[in-house]
């Protein structure tokens, strides 16, 4: 059985981490059994979660991770795309994890005192509390780095929370009148919608891009719908904390 190492569950939620909400969402939507093991990055293969062991293989990188389960274990979530709707998912993938992914590492990690001690005590909750604090304050620095390197984190707060608004928008304007983002059966792209999302929405973090994102109702709900679904044991996720 497929070993998934993540961090721990916080929030009410799958997973304070977007990718690790992500590969699990997909192992559920696509029926996959596996177990979890929770861990923290610096135990991870790149210092990064998450990560899966299956058949004595070890693989990292949820898209690397993705498309071997899709080998392995069939391709049922994406079978049905067209030549378009693959090409409109990649599109879509690009935004939400190499743009709206940054705009909210950076309202975690930078923005505000209280959002990083909320930040810090769900992600290193596993580790005692003087180690806690230093090897948070080591992947603080490390993530303002990869931050400054993007390009994001070079802009002023207000910039970098409109160009959030846009990407919330333009999802907001997919889903309006249909279930998934490319219709109305799910594929693999909505586990990372619903990942990302769901730590924007449903995390104890403020930043004007969520108060933008709670008003838009069509995502509030693909996120309820995707969590009932999916993840019926921690129930209706807590929205606007």
């Amino acid at each position: 059985m497929i070993t998934l190492h993540q961090f721990p569950r916080a929030w009410n939620i799958p997973n304070p981490s977007q990718f690790c909400a992500k590969l699990e969402t997909y192992l559920r939507m696509a029926g996959i059994e596996y177990r979890i093991a929770e861990t923290l990055p610096i135990y991870a293969p790149f210092g990064k979660l998450p990560f899966i062991q299956d058949n004595g293989q070890t693989l990292a990188d949820s898209r690397v991770i993705i498309r071997y389960l899709q080998q392995q274990y069939g391709d049922s979530l994406d079978e049905h795309l067209s030549a378009e709707q693959c090409a409109q998912a990649l599109a879509w993938q690009r935004l939400l994890e190499e743009h709206l992914y940054w705009v909210c590492m950076y309202s975690r990690w930078q923005y505000g005192a209280e959002n990083w001690r909320i930040n810090k005590r769900a992600i290193f909750q596993g580790l005692p509390h003087p180690l806690a604090d230093m090897v948070a304050g080591i992947y603080r620095l490390r993530i303002r780095g990869q931050l400054r390197g993007h390009g994001i984190g070079r802009l002023p707060a207000a910039d970098i929370f409109e160009l959030g608004r846009r990407d919330v928008a333009a999802l907001s304007a997919a889903l309006r009148g249909q279930a998934f983002l490319l219709g109305e059966r799910p594929s693999s792209v909505d586990a990372s919608a619903y990942g990302v999302l769901i730590n924007l929405l449903a995390c104890p973090v403020s930043s004007p891009v969520k108060d933008y994102a709670l008003t838009q109702e069509v995502l509030v709900d693909y996120c309820r719908r995707i969590q009932l679904r999916h993840f019926p044991e921690l129930g209706e996720p807590t929205f606007g904390v």
